[in-house]
């Protein structure tokens, strides 16, 4: 056990992926954690974890986000993690769909937890992207969404900051997920995204899930509107 014993986090889409390997890390310190997912069951997943509370939220629907927040009755951590993007989001209904998924859901679901963040002087953890920075030409919803999370966690974390609740973001580069199988089973392309990695592989969700410990957690007590690359030093390119 560690120094999260005692804790209550919440994960959202934490059922697979950066969020799975998080949720578990959580478990390791010896918090309480709740993770939420779209299918109806946690063993509906691949990997269903023991000792987690699993709520079903489709976190586009502004119901959802309400309903999801009611269920929580004490929060230390949040981790904004539930995300994703299409090939359709030059069509305006998706483009608006993942900007509810990335975005506006983040904004939502943080100032309905507030009030429970503030009581425990608690900390949030949004997960970006490298397209926080990055334009990726072929996503433009993905990349207004992540480069807004990144303002947006900013901005919480200016105003939130007297409440004693931290706001900072990881950016995950390329990592090994269900959502970068088809582009780690074509070798061609798998080797034109890597050489763009000075580190010449994936990450794993347990690399990012560690430095989201860590910012959540005492020892990045007097951290906040932080933003931190978790990319093999793809930025530095």
């Amino acid at each position: 056990m560690g120094w999260a014993t005692g804790k209550h986090v919440l994960v959202t889409g934490g059922s697979q992926g950066i969020g799975h390997a998080t949720a578990r890390a959580f478990l390791a310190e010896g918090a309480e954690v709740t993770v939420t997912g779209t299918r109806p069951r946690f063993a509906d997943y691949e990997a269903p974890l023991e000792s987690v509370r699993y709520i079903q939220s489709d976190l586009t629907q502004p119901a959802a986000r309400a309903a999801l927040a009611e269920q929580m009755s004490r929060l230390d951590v949040l981790v904004n993690n539930a995300g994703g993007g299409s090939g359709r989001e030059y069509e305006q209904d998706e483009f608006e769909r993942i900007i509810d998924l990335n975005l506006n859901s983040v904004m939502d679901l943080s100032t309905r937890l507030h009030p429970l963040l503030k009581a425990g002087q608690g900390s949030i953890v949004n997960v970006g992207s490298l397209a926080s920075f990055l334009a990726l030409k072929e996503t433009p919803a993905y990349t207004a969404s992540k480069a807004g999370l990144l303002g947006l966690t900013r901005a919480l974390a200016d105003k939130w900051a007297p409440d004693h609740v931290r706001v900072n973001l990881v950016a995950p580069g390329f990592i090994a997920t269900r959502m970068t199988d088809r582009a780690r089973q074509d070798e061609a392309y798998e080797a034109r995204l890597l050489k763009a990695v000075p580190m010449r592989r994936w990450g794993t969700p347990e690399e990012v899930a560690g430095p989201i410990l860590f910012l959540a957690g005492p020892a990045a007590a007097y951290i906040t509107g932080q933003s931190l690359a978790i990319d093999g030093g793809l930025m530095l390119r």
